[in-house]
């Protein structure tokens, strides 16, 4: 007895859907919806641009965004937040930022949020390093650690008053203790 199979969704198909909300990402062939953010991790998010924008936007050394979708090595991702090297922001002709990123990101993070399988977001920051991304961070606030992953897919654990990797160029120094604490409004 044949077994009919469904034919696996390619890149471009998946490029050719409507965006959802919140975002889907294609990854090993799999589409995954992102989770709806919640508090904890919407403030870490807009937390960490504006804490790196702050040291490098206006000296034109990086640009960290948030929620962008960025095409490469065979899969289409979302991370939280990607930060780019300056010269390696895709530009029009006329000097204007893209609206589609078909590089990776040269620092890619991920926060868990609630009821969000950690395997899914770590293999992204994995697909990353694989592909050339210099340095990820994995936000994980239910027990407050992070981790780093660098190239050859080098995960460390950073935990408490740990200060954490910072990518190459950008003069930046904070601890997993100063991430957490951007969480309290007190």
């Amino acid at each position: 007895m044949a077994i009919a199979t469904q034919p696996q969704l390619t890149l471009d198909d998946f490029l050719k859907l409507p965006e959802t909300e919140p975002a889907s990402d294609f990854i090993n062939g799999e589409i995954i919806q992102k989770p709806m953010p919640q508090g904890e991790h919407s403030l870490l998010r807009s937390e960490s641009c504006h804490v790196i924008n702050q040291i490098t936007e206006g000296q034109k050394i990086a640009l960290a965004l948030p929620e962008l979708r960025c095409t490469f090595g065979g899969a289409s991702i979302v991370p939280d937040v990607s930060v780019f090297r300056w010269d390696r922001i895709p530009k029009t002709s006329t000097g204007r930022i893209v609206n589609r990123f078909e590089i990776h990101p040269d620092w890619a993070i991920e926060i868990v949020s609630p009821d969000q399988r950690l395997k899914k977001v770590l293999s992204k920051l994995l697909h990353c390093s694989r592909n050339g991304t210099e340095l990820g961070w994995l936000i994980n606030p239910e027990d407050e650690s992070m981790l780093g992953i660098f190239p050859g897919q080098r995960v460390e654990l950073y935990e408490g008053a740990e200060k954490l990797p910072i990518l190459e160029g950008i003069e930046l120094e904070l601890t997993v203790e100063q991430v957490f604490g951007w969480l309290s409004l007190t």
